[in-house]
C-alpha cells in the first residue's frame, strides 16, 4: 500500500493582466527569473476547465531556491475580476505573500519610489520582528518581514 506523503509547496499562482508590471515588481524584490513559456491547446483547457487557452507563464524564485511564483498573463479567454482591485487585507481568500527579507527601510523606500503604496506602517512586533505589507501592481500585497538580531 502506498503511503500519501506531501513533498513541498511548489509554487503559488498570481493571474495578473500586465504581465511586464508584475515581473518587474517581483524582480525588485529580490525574485529570479526562471522561465517564460506560452501554453494553450486541448491538454491545457481540460487541465483548467476553460476553452481556448492561451497563456504566458513566468515562472520566479527565491534566491534560496526554496520559494516559487507562477505569474500567468491569459490571452484567452481573458482574465476577468470580482472583486475590487485594491481589496481590504481582512478579505476571504490568499491576501498576502510574505517575504523574509533583510534591509526593510531600504526595500520599502526602493518599491515606494518605483510606485508600490505601503497599506499601513511599518511595526516591529515586540523584539523579534519588523513588519511591512506592501501593495504592488494590481493590488497584490506582499509582507516583507525582517528578523531583528
Amino acid at each position: 500500500m502506498t503511503k500519501n506523503k506531501l513533498l513541498r509547496m511548489d509554487n503559488v499562482l498570481i493571474v495578473v493582466d500586465d504581465l511586464e508590471a508584475m515581473k518587474a515588481f517581483f524582480l525588485r524584490l529580490g525574485f529570479e527569473m526562471e522561465g517564460e513559456t506560452t501554453v494553450g491547446g486541448p491538454p491545457v483547457d481540460r487541465l483548467i476547465s476553460l476553452q481556448n487557452v492561451r497563456a504566458t507563464l513566468v515562472f520566479m524564485r527565491t534566491p534560496d531556491g526554496h520559494g516559487r511564483i507562477e505569474l500567468d498573463k491569459f490571452h484567452t479567454p481573458r482574465a476577468i475580476r470580482i472583486g475590487p482591485e485594491k481589496a481590504a487585507v481582512n478579505e476571504l481568500g490568499i491576501r498576502r505573500i510574505m517575504m523574509a527579507i533583510e534591509g526593510l527601510d531600504a526595500m520599502v523606500a526602493d518599491l515606494l519610489a518605483h510606485g508600490a503604496e505601503l497599506v499601513g506602517e511599518v511595526v516591529q512586533y515586540e523584539n523579534t520582528y519588523r513588519l511591512a505589507y506592501i501593495r504592488g501592481p494590481e493590488g497584490i500585497i506582499v509582507g516583507l518581514s525582517e528578523q531583528l538580531k
